[in-house]
This record gives structure tokens, sequence and C-alpha cells, in this order.
């Protein structure tokens, strides 16, 4: 192995380590806290985190062992299997964030009728579609065994080691990275740029109460008032910076690996082994970054971590202290 394969490796190493410690912690938030499971969001968020933990122990590792190894890891029905995974989590990944974003559009732009229109039934429906949906391309592309052992993303993933048929294999490939990857894009871009619409015309409309509250106060110290105008401009900047972060991380992940499967489709097109690997880290990525984008990062899972980190603190000061009086005890009756 050469450095450069070395600090892949570890790269990978890394995003286990990171994917699978975030998502339990996730999964752990929303078996402790019953708020959480009874938001609708929850459900979104649960199947999010189902997909990132089982792409965590099922595609990450074999990934690791192909590109140490440098051979397929294990025979061509156990790749196959892999491959259908990693392609069937991939995109119910991607569609549970596109969910994602249409619950925050509804909650947003019709708060009134959010109850009424986003119910766990619909919900419910809404993940019934994105199995489907994955299901449908991942069966499609092992029946016609296009999944298998990829040399340049050292995965089990799509491929097509037949050239006789190369021309459906592209179409397939251009139609699945369309109806996952290009359709769940542009569902976040619309339903965000909707929502942060409406999140810029609430902060105008506070700020304008709160510039005709200053010009009333007319005795207002001046450090108070320059403090209610850093507030305006945090309070303009944090709607941009949550939307920016939910569409960046998306692109970031996401964006390199999809080209460069499109680009890998034209022969003549060279590609880099190391960047292959590179595009599927970067994949792979979003599974560690998800928790903290869409759960971890808010004050509801905050406070339920904390939560859990004080009652687990609490049972331990109480053993230890529970321990400490029997010693006590005993170390009485055998000088008695």
């Amino acid at each position: 192995m050469d450095t450069a394969e070395v600090i892949l490796s570890v790269l990978v190493v890394v995003i286990i380590i990171v994917s699978l410690l975030s998502n339990v912690l996730v999964l752990i938030c929303f078996l402790y806290n019953p708020e959480i499971r009874k938001q609708v969001p929850g459900l979104f968020n649960l199947n999010l985190t189902f997909c990132n933990l089982l792409l965590t122990v099922s595609n990450m590792p074999l990934t690791l062992v192909g590109l140490v190894s440098k051979t397929q890891p294990g025979g061509d029905g156990f790749c196959q299997i892999a491959g259908f995974l990693e392609t069937f989590l991939s995109t119910n990944s991607m569609l549970s964030m596109a969910a994602l974003s249409i619950d925050r559009w509804i909650a947003v732009v019709f708060p009134l009728r959010y109850h009424s229109k986003m119910r766990h039934k619909d919900a419910a429906l809404v993940l019934g579609y994105t199995w489907v949906h994955s299901v449908s391309f991942s069966t499609v592309a092992t029946c016609l065994s296009w999944v298998g052992y990829h040399r340049l993303y050292a995965s089990c993933t799509l491929s097509n080691p037949r050239a006789s048929s190369r021309t459906p294999f592209v179409i397939f490939t251009v139609f699945f990275h369309s109806f996952s990857f290009l359709l769940s894009f542009i569902v976040l871009c619309v339903t965000y740029l909707k929502v942060l619409k409406v999140a810029r015309f609430h902060c105008k409309r506070i700020d304008v109460i709160t510039m005709q509250t200053l010009v009333l106060l007319v005795d207002i110290h001046p450090s108070v008032r320059q403090r209610c105008l850093e507030e305006q401009k945090r309070r303009r900047q944090r709607a941009t910076k949550k939307i920016s972060t939910f569409i960046g991380t998306f692109m970031i992940c996401f964006a390199p690996y999809v080209i460069t499967r499109i680009v890998e489709l034209f022969p003549a097109v060279p590609i880099n082994p190391h960047w292959g690997i590179v595009s599927k880290c970067l994949a792979y990525s979003k599974a560690a970054c998800d928790p903290f984008v869409y759960s971890l990062l808010r004050h509801q899972y905050r406070k339920t971590c904390t939560d859990i980190i004080n009652r687990l603190l609490k049972r331990s000061s109480l053993n230890a202290s529970g321990r400490g009086h029997e010693n006590q005890v005993n170390s009485i009756a055998t000088a008695e």
C-alpha cells in the first residue's frame, strides 16, 4: 500500500467509528425521549439513522477490506448482496433527507395546518414510497447482474463487467442517479429556499418592530441598543446557515461520487483510482454528518443527551456511595 492508500484506509476507519457512535446516539435519544418519538420528523430521522447504521456496519467495512487487500471481499453472491444493500441504503437515505425537507417546508409555510397535513399516517406513506423506490432500483440492478465488485471504488456497488449490455447499463445508471440524487437535490433546494424566504420575511417583520421599539425608547442605554442590533443580524444569518448546511453537506458528500459515476460511463475519460476511493469516502461521510446535521445539534437532542449522561452519572455515584457504605459497615463489624 502506498501513502495515499494508507491515508484513505485511516479515513474510512474514522468515518466508520464516527458514523457508528453518532447514529447509535441518535437511536438512543429516540428510544429514551417519548417526545421525540411523538414528533413526525422523528420517523424520518429514525429511517435515516437506520440506513446510515446499516450502511456503516455492512458496506463500509467491505470497502476497507477491498482497499487494504485490493481484492473482492467474499464471493460473487456475497458481493451482489452487499451491492444491493449499498444501492438500496444510499437511495433511501437521500429520499429520507428529501422527506425531512418537505416536512420542514410544511411546518414553516403552513404552520396552522401542519398537524393536519403531516400526521404519522402521512409520514408512514412517505416512508413507504422511499422504500418502494429504493427497492425497485436495487432489485432491477441485482436481477440484471449490474451489482458487483468495482475496483475503482474498492466496493461492492453498481458495476457492469459485460460489454454486451453497456448501453442498457448506461441508461439505467443515468435514470438511477436522476431519480435518487438529482430528485432529492431538487426537492431540497425548492423546499428549503421556500423556508428561507418565509424565515426572512418573519425576520424583517421582527426587525421593523425592534427598530420601532428602539426609536420609542429614547433613554435606552447604547450597549442595550447595540445588543439588539447584533441579535437582529444573528437572527437573519441563523436560517441561512442552517439551510446552507442542509444543502451544502448533501452536495459536498454526494455530488463528487455521482459525477464520477456519470463520467465513468465515458471510457475515453480516465479516472484516477485514488479519486474513486476519495469520492466513495465522501459519500460515506454523509452517514457520519447526518446525525449532527439533523439531530444531535438540535436543542431537544442535546437536552436528551444531557439527561442520559446525568442519569448515568447519578446511578454511578449512588452505586459508589452504596459500596462505600457497605465497606464501612464491614470494617466496623470486623473491628468489633
